[in-house]
């Protein structure tokens, strides 16, 4: 998953705007072979409570819950493309649509339930995603062997 900091942020499929949100963050969120529902609660509960929102002294000292925020969520399988060989990304590494699709909604409902405004892309469509990032602030989260 790719978190981006936001003070607004968008997405739109066929010219109409289906998410937006103001402050918060925009996750881009790839499913791959392997992930399953503990991932996908680990990488909510990191989302909810990562601190990188500024406190009064301009710390990065609050989480999206401290400030009110919400969460743009849109899929994106093409996370999980391999570039290292050829001239072609290879989507191997991503999880089957119906397994993609059902832990990406996952993600969702355990954002929702930790009361976190969230708006959401179309799955598997087509979106255009305009967003301002903050700070910039960008972080990968992704959940290694333990």
């Amino acid at each position: 998953m790719v978190l981006q900091r936001v003070s607004e942020a968008s997405v739109s499929v066929a010219g109409e705007v289906v998410g937006e949100i103001g402050t918060g963050f925009l996750a881009l969120v790839g499913i791959g072979h392997g992930d399953d529902e503990a991932v996908v609660r680990w990488v909510a509960e990191k989302t909810a409570v990562l601190r990188v929102f500024e406190d009064d002294a301009g710390k990065m000292n609050r989480s999206v819950i401290d400030v009110g925020g919400s969460v743009l969520a849109v899929s994106q399988f093409t996370l999980y493309g391999d570039c290292r060989k050829g001239r072609r990304p290879a989507f191997t590494d991503a999880a089957p649509p119906e397994t993609a699709e059902r832990l990406y909604e996952l993600y969702v409902k355990e954002l929702k339930g930790q009361g976190i405004g969230v708006e959401t892309g179309v799955f598997a469509a087509d979106m255009k995603v305009a967003l301002v990032n903050d700070g910039p602030v960008t972080m990968l989260l992704e959940r290694g062997k333990e």
